[in-house]
């Protein structure tokens, strides 16, 4: 991960409270559009996209950090997301993958 990505992204970084009082299903909508799991399918190997969220050694162990990676997903990728739309992400791995309170 670039250094300046991070920044941003800990600048940037929607609420613990914000991914909460987010839509999921919306989230899930932004996932299929941008086809994040295409990407997550050349990066984890597998073949498997989604397989990157459930592996034993993922980066990710808090709300506020998956807020945070969706963050930096969309910066480096630059899907155009709003806050408000990476809220409604992170809501959407929380509920389908994650499963943090």
């Amino acid at each position: 991960m670039k250094p300046n990505a991070l920044l941003l992204a800990a600048c940037c970084c929607v609420p613990a409270a914000a991914v909460q009082a987010a839509d999921p299903a919306k989230g899930g909508e932004l996932v299929v559009e941008a086809q994040c799991e295409s990407c997550h399918d050349d990066r984890y190997g597998g073949g498997d996209g989604s397989q990157i969220y459930l592996r034993k050694d993922r980066r990710v162990n808090s709300l506020t950090q998956l807020a945070t990676q969706v963050s930096v997903c969309n910066s480096q990728l630059n899907t155009g997301w709003f806050p408000e739309d990476e809220a409604h992400v992170a809501a959407y791995l929380n509920q389908r993958y994650y499963k943090f309170k």
